[in-house]
């Protein structure tokens, strides 16, 4: 028998849950891409997006995922043979860094492990022992997908004002945008690399670059640019399709049209409020069990945690076994361990990642954390009493009467 017939939960951390209104948005007939509503409708999104990486400055629009982001934001700051320095907090950082070692960027990682966030003390060593400012960026995830902890990125300004060094400060949030609390400017971030599959609520496709004068004063010499990735047509264009450079990704733009109409409608703070109040409880539920089980949090402080993702550490193979079994026997999908391997867990067989970002709320968390419990008992895995419990008192106290 299995209890997995009705609507699955995807909660893995991205692609996320699609809203019902964002799929509707989509499904229509192809569109006029010369001239009508789809074309007055894309100033319009470029201003919301800008609105919701909380920056007065520019957004690019690319057709492609976080990788081509990543590419976007390295071939319009960079020349072959510059030097970087990447904050690393696990595997993500180590992707960005790679493409730009194929680019011809000479990438430095300073490691700070897979349990914390970046101590902003080391990064002002690091750039004060570059008293020639060779370096041109810093590099540095936001909250890292496979860790899921989450890095001070005004902290980490300022670390680099301590030292008055003059890198880019170039920041990914492609884990986190619309999910934990981002201020593009205010934090003096030069550039920051999105994409729209996760707090964004719209099928993958499509990757943003938000940068400011200064990043696009280095666009003037850099070398790595080419035609496709340059980001000054996407944001200065003189007709349409020099928006994305060809063919607009049309269907897209209707699905995230709506999904920047819903993030208006509940109001940013507001949907910052909503993923802290869900991973609290999500915290507060892990955090039970783990008192009398193998299961603990990956990142032990709570202000070092992100609010889109929960990554778990539980033993092998007891985390592929649990997310096998709530996946067959109750229509919940969790995440897989990514990026966490050792040499006694090459397969990342101990440990499992919940998403909680996006189109998401209190039953549905409430729901997975049921289903997780009922995992454990069914698998066996020792786990503490009150999960459920905690995780429904957090959502009380947030709401209230």
């Amino acid at each position: 028998m299995t209890l997995s017939n009705g609507r699955a939960y995807l909660a893995i951390p991205g692609p996320s849950v699609m809203p019902d209104r964002v799929l509707q948005a989509m499904h229509r007939a192809a569109p006029n891409i010369y001239s009508g509503g789809l074309v007055d409708m894309v100033p319009g999104i470029v201003d919301d997006l800008k609105a919701v990486a909380r920056t007065r400055h520019h957004a690019a629009i690319y057709i492609g995922n976080g990788h081509a982001a990543w590419e976007a934001a390295v071939a319009n700051v960079f020349s072959r043979g510059d030097r970087a320095l990447t904050l690393s907090t696990g595997r993500f950082a180590h992707g960005w860094t790679a493409i730009a070692r194929r680019m011809g960027v000479s990438v430095d990682i300073l490691e700070f492990g897979k349990r914390g966030p970046v101590d902003p003390e080391r990064v002002v060593e690091a750039l004060a022992a570059d008293p020639a400012h060779e370096i041109k960026a810093v590099f540095c995830v936001q909250v890292d997908t496979s860790t899921s902890v989450r890095s001070d990125i005004a902290a980490i300004r300022a670390a680099m004002d301590q030292v008055g060094h003059p890198a880019l400060l170039m920041v990914d949030c492609i884990a986190c945008l619309a999910s934990d609390r981002f201020e593009m400017d205010d934090w003096g971030v030069d550039v920051m690399v999105a994409a729209c599959q996760k707090g964004l609520m719209t099928p993958p496709g499509l990757a943003f670059v938000f940068f400011n004068d200064r990043a696009d004063a280095a666009r003037e010499s850099a070398d790595c640019v080419t035609d496709y990735w340059d980001w000054r047509p996407r944001t200065r264009p003189a007709y349409f399709s020099q928006f994305f450079d060809g063919t607009a990704p049309t269907h897209h733009l209707y699905g995230l049209r709506t999904a920047l109409d819903m993030i208006n409608e509940e109001g940013l703070e507001s949907v910052w409020a909503r993923h802290a109040a869900l991973a609290e409880a999500v915290w507060s539920a892990c955090e039970a069990w783990g008192q009398a089980g193998p299961l603990e949090l990956n990142i032990a402080a709570r202000g070092e945690r992100s609010h889109a993702v929960t990554t778990l550490r539980i033993g092998a193979p007891r985390g592929t076994r649990l997310r096998e079994w709530v996946e067959a026997h109750a229509g919940l999908t969790l995440g897989i361990g990514l990026g966490m391997e050792d040499p006694d867990d090459p397969g990342n067989d101990g440990y499992f990642r919940i998403g909680h970002m996006g189109h998401v709320n209190a039953h549905m968390v409430l729901g997975a954390l049921g289903v997780i419990e009922a995992g454990l008992r069914a698998t066996g895995t020792p786990y503490g009493a009150g999960a459920l419990s905690a995780a429904a008192d957090v959502i009380a106290d947030r709401v209230g009467s």
